[in-house]
């Protein structure tokens, strides 16, 4: 099996307002399942875990997308048997974006609208430092 080159984070503490029910177990097995089923048309490796909080509570399910020297994007309102469709899409639309930048109008169905996020990727640069003083 490839090694990952990609992260989909689901968040495990999420629920829906007046219930007990945490959703992102479920959503986790589902794309999984889903993600291996989608075979070679997924063109990358992902890595599908849970986090016990990202602080979409008021929009949940959340899930992340994550790839190096890529940007983040953090969705909301995912709902794991209406979403998979949209969630696996985007996992073969990412895989392939090189920096992962993409316009809510080019991402899949509910995808449009759900974002909650998009985190650059972090470049750290270093100001180089004059003789005898060090790089800050």
């Amino acid at each position: 099996m490839a090694t990952p080159t990609h992260r989909i984070t689901v968040c495990t503490s999420c629920r829906h307002k007046g219930s007990d029910c945490r959703p992102g177990y479920e959503l986790i097995a589902r794309l999984r399942a889903a993600i291996a089923a989608a075979g070679d048309s997924v063109p990358e490796s992902f890595e599908i875990s849970g986090v016990a909080c990202m602080a979409g509570c008021e929009r949940p399910c959340t899930v992340a997308y994550h790839g190096t020297r890529k940007a983040t994007y953090l969705f909301g309102d995912i709902e794991p048997d209406v979403d998979i469709d949209d969630l696996v899409a985007f996992a073969r639309q990412y895989a392939v974006l090189g920096n992962g930048w993409c316009s809510s109008v080019d991402r899949p169905g509910k995808l449009r609208r759900t974002t909650l996020a998009r985190v650059p990727a972090a470049i750290i640069a270093l100001k180089e430092a004059a003789p005898g003083q060090r790089a800050s």
